[in-house]
C-alpha cells in the first residue's frame, strides 16, 4: 500500500502510476545498466518532432530519480544522440569518462570550496585589493 501511494504522489521515487502504465502499455524493454536503470523505447506511427523522429525513449530509475545515475552511452542513446542502444552494441566506456559519483549537492558531503562560507576551517584574509565605499568620499 506504501508502495502505491509513493509511487501515486512522488515522482522522484522512482516512476508514477501513469509511467508505470504507460510501460506496461507500450514500452519496448531496451536494457538494463550497471545500477539497475530499466531503458524503454516506443515508435508510434506519426513523428513526434522531426529532431526526433516517432521514437520515444525514457528510463525507469533504480530508486531516487537522479539523472546522474545514466552513464555516458545510455545518456547518448536516450538524447537520440545514436540509433543503437548500449544494449546491443559492444559499447566500451572512453579512457576519459569518469564512473558514477552520485550528486551530493544539499546534503553534508556536498562539496564546499575554500573559502565557501560553508566550508570547515578558516576563510582565508582578504588580500587588500579592495576599498570599500563610503558616502560623502
Amino acid at each position: 500500500m506504501k508502495e502505491f501511494f509513493t509511487q501515486f504522489f512522488t515522482w522522484w521515487n522512482g516512476q508514477t502510476l501513469g509511467t508505470r502504465f504507460f510501460t506496461w502499455r507500450k514500452g519496448q524493454f531496451v536494457g538494463e545498466d550497471e545500477f539497475g536503470n530499466r531503458y524503454f523505447r516506443y515508435t508510434q506511427a506519426e513523428a513526434i518532432d522531426s529532431n526526433v523522429g516517432a521514437e520515444r525513449r525514457w528510463v525507469v530509475y533504480n530508486g531516487d530519480a537522479d539523472a546522474s545515475k545514466v552513464p555516458p552511452g545510455w545518456r547518448a542513446w536516450l538524447c537520440h544522440n545514436g540509433d543503437v542502444p548500449p544494449s546491443e552494441e559492444s559499447y566500451q566506456p572512453h579512457p576519459w569518462e569518469r564512473p558514477y559519483v552520485p550528486n551530493m549537492t544539499g546534503t553534508a558531503q556536498a562539496y564546499r570550496p575554500q573559502g565557501s562560507s560553508l566550508s570547515a576551517g578558516q576563510r582565508p584574509a582578504a588580500t587588500g585589493d579592495y576599498v570599500p565605499w563610503t558616502p560623502g568620499e
